[in-house]
């Protein structure tokens, strides 16, 4: 059945690029040119020098095709737009090379080898409601691994579908940061911690880009929540970002080397992300050296002149209606009025082109060719099951031993295993699931559960009246009860289960106490029942084989591993922003948000304001134990080199996480956001018994403060407290290390 769906996919895939493919054959049957003759395709020269002399040879209609790219929609609606705005030849390249149901397509230029962008979202797997594709758990999801290859493992496996389907740009690699709790995309992105959500986004990104594509590093920047994002003002200090928002950019950046990045919708101390100076020119490009390219979202774009500011490809144009910015007569008028130069309209094409020949998509085209769904679903159910958080586990009810009767109740368990929504909204193989509109993975935790446990008489309740559900569980030797929350894009959600789900988990628990509550959700959830249940495991949303993963970790045959990628608020009075300005207006309706705590995010506002919350960044539990020891430390250049060794000391094999945060003896007076950060992680999968030794090395920046004014990184001299431990509310090994004075350029790395 894999094999036909596979076949079928690649049959409509096929059809969809035809045109192009014979574009391909036709300039493989011209006669060889030599390298002189067209530098730009020979691979023994750089990028740069094949981009700059492709640009070389273009003429000016070529550049433009190459900045102003169209949607899905566009397909059948730009037939529409006038031809003086979109030529006929375009719109025929449009209708008949774009591989349908797709996110977005730029022709290309076939007289000089230059192949179409073919782009399609996101980070969790290949968005196309006519293609099946494997759905990975959530980022958030794999995010809780703490494990940097199976996050990598999974951008291999849906860089590959991208490919296989026509596709040579995904638009994958989110990482802005949890600051703000009910964001309706936290599952897209990777956790509240600049460096945890760094090194995820970088690791997907580096495995996307290992099938000869190139992969998009997104939303550029501060795009922390979806109320009003595209006419939200968010004012924050140079200072906090580049130590928070813009820091995991940068090292996912470093990590992962995308060939283009996504500005983002909202403003950001009073421009537009996708033409701010600030953020595009100065940061991105002359302090990161970014060589690609800055894409806008979809409608994003408000100006010609963002290409002044940095942006370089107009993205999403779809019809009539639209604002062509990026359009031909408007670049060409920009250009004759002096207010765009031809020298900066070059090197927004040369970046473009830059990231198709460094990234492979030149000299390795895309085409269609078969998946092996099979093989794919298990990258994505082990991700699944690397990233499960046990949260609680009282009395060890957890594994599932010996056990004659379970009520399973609640969460659509019986059908299967709940999904995001908006542009990671991937069309599962076997077809989506759903259920009050909601997208849901064809892998049902119940059926799961009676595979792993065939002696066990499992019942299923709905959940929909907890009286019923109450009487079910009282019947049953354990209780195990699914709960849901959606998330999704252009919306954010509330921190309280909805559907009357507290209820039910009240009610199930007072009949049974042996009550374990499995959470698909995605992100933090409110939970007054916690108290309550002795078991409580978080699945977040764990993709096309999540109700396996879920299943195998109930049941034993997986060791939970993960940990909490943010933290849970105890209460709404938690957050920094208990009330999100401008919720419930209209679309478009201009609001402003101050983010006054600056880089303090998650376990470090929680720090600051000396909160307990609900349950803490880091935390994760297992069903056997590990040690932490020998943990040493010395200044190493401007960093730290520390090493430290995981045991594992408990009876069965499982996979232990170690973090490392940094005190200074005073943290306002360094000028820290925050008395402590995250500064190196590792997992070790082990046997019982078993210990594996850690030498890591501590980036500069996560000790430093960055001075705006002199754009500088500054690590001020003093000693400071290595904490070792396994959550950031967990026991600490601790060890002190004496750091200089260190002052160096952000822009060029060199002292100052």
């Amino acid at each position: 059945m894999g094999k036909t769906i596979a076949l079928l996919a690649t049959a409509a895939v096929a059809l969809s690029i035809s045109a192009q493919a014979i574009g391909q054959k036709a300039a493989a049957a011209q006669p060889a040119a030599t390298d002189s003759d067209q530098p730009w395709l020979n691979p023994k020269l750089s990028p740069e020098e094949r981009a700059k002399a492709a640009v070389g040879a273009m003429t000016l209609d070529e550049k433009l095709r190459l900045i102003f790219g169209y949607s899905d929609q566009a397909v059948t609606d730009v037939a529409k737009v006038p031809d003086e705005i979109v030529s006929p030849e375009l719109k025929a390249a449009i209708q008949t090379r774009a591989v349908k149901g797709s996110a977005g397509f730029v022709p290309g230029v076939a007289r000089l080898g230059i192949p179409d962008q073919t782009q399609t979202d996101a980070s969790i797997g290949v968005r196309n409601s006519l293609i099946p594709s494997t759905a990975l758990p959530s980022s958030l999801a794999t995010a809780a691994s703490f494990d940097p290859e199976v996050v990598r493992a999974g951008g291999v496996m849906i860089g590959a579908e991208t490919r296989a389907t026509g596709h040579n740009t995904m638009l994958s690699g989110g990482v802005n940061l949890a600051r703000e709790p009910r964001n309706g995309r936290n599952f897209e992105y990777v956790g509240e911690d600049p460096l945890l959500a760094g090194m995820m986004a970088g690791a997907l990104i580096d495995g996307i880009q290992s099938n000869d594509i190139v992969s998009t590093i997104k939303h550029y920047a501060v795009n922390d929540a979806e109320t009003l994002r595209t006419s939200v003002d968010v004012t924050i200090s140079a200072e906090a970002m580049r130590q928070s928002d813009l820091l995991a950019f940068e090292l996912a950046m470093e990590r992962g080397k995308p060939g283009s990045v996504m500005c983002s919708y909202n403003l950001i101390n009073g421009r537009w992300g996708c033409e701010n100076d600030y953020l595009l020119n100065k940061v991105l490009k002359r302090d990161w050296s970014f060589k690609g390219f800055v894409m806008s979202d979809w409608g994003a774009v408000h100006s010609t002149l963002s290409a002044n500011d940095g942006l370089d490809q107009f993205t999403g144009f779809c019809c009539v209606g639209d604002k062509p910015w990026f359009a031909p007569p408007a670049i060409k008028a920009a250009l004759q009025s002096g207010e765009l130069s031809q020298r900066r309209l070059d090197d927004m094409v040369e970046r473009i082109l830059w990231a198709l020949y460094a990234k492979g998509a030149v000299d390795n085209p895309v085409k269609a060719a078969p998946i092996d769904y099979a093989a794919h679903a298990k990258v994505s159910q082990a991700a699944a099951e690397a990233s499960m958080v046990l949260l609680k586990n009282e009395g060890g009810l957890l594994p599932l031993r010996g056990v004659k009767t379970i009520a399973v109740i609640g969460g659509n368990a019986d059908r299967g295993v709940i999904a995001g929504g908006g542009s990671s909204d991937v069309t599962p193989v076997g077809g989506a699931i759903l259920i009050d509109k909601h997208t849901y993975m064809p892998s049902a935790p119940l059926a799961e559960l009676k595979r792993e446990l065939p002696r066990a008489k499992i019942s299923f309740d709905g959940g929909t009246d907890p009286a019923a559900a109450a009487a079910a569980a009282a019947a049953a030797d354990v209780a195990i009860v699914f709960v849901t929350q959606h998330n999704t894009e252009g919306w954010d959600g509330d921190l309280e289960l909805q559907n009357n789900q507290d209820a039910l988990i009240a009610a199930v628990a007072q009949a049974n106490p042996k009550t374990i509550v499995v959470l698909e959700t995605g992100g933090a959830v409110l939970m007054p029942w916690a108290s309550q249940v002795p078991t409580i495991l978080e699945a977040f949303y764990p993709g096309i084989r999540g109700g396996a993963a879920i299943a195998r970790t109930l049941t034993g045959k997986v060791n939970p591993s993960g940990h909490l990628p943010i933290s849970f608020p105890a209460s709404l009075d938690q957050l920094a922003h208990p009330q999100l300005p401008g919720r419930g207006s209209p679309d478009g309706t201009p609001a402003h948000i101050t983010y006054d705590e600056g880089a303090a995010i998650g376990y470090k506002w929680y720090d600051v304001k000396g909160y307990k919350p609900l349950w803490a960044f880091g935390h994760g539990l297992s069903y056997t134990s590990f040690g932490l020891s020998d943990l040493t430390a010395q200044p190493d250049g401007k960093g730290i080199k520390l090493s430290f060794s995981i045991r594992n000391t408990g009876k069965r094999a499982g996979s232990g996480v170690a973090q490392v945060y940094v005190s200074p003896q005073d943290w306002k007076k360094v000028g820290w956001e925050a008395p402590r950060r995250l500064v190196a992680f590792a997992k070790a999968s082990l046997k019982p018994g078993q210990s594996k030794r850690f030498e890591l090395t501590v980036d500069p920046r996560l000790l430093a403060t960055y001075e705006a004014a002199e754009n500088n990184w500054h690590i001020r001299a003093g000693t400071y407290e290595l904490r070792l431990g396994q959550s950031s509310d967990g026991e600490m090994q601790t060890v002190p290390v004496t750091l200089p004075d260190s002052v160096w350029s952000a822009a060029t790395g060199a002292a100052s």
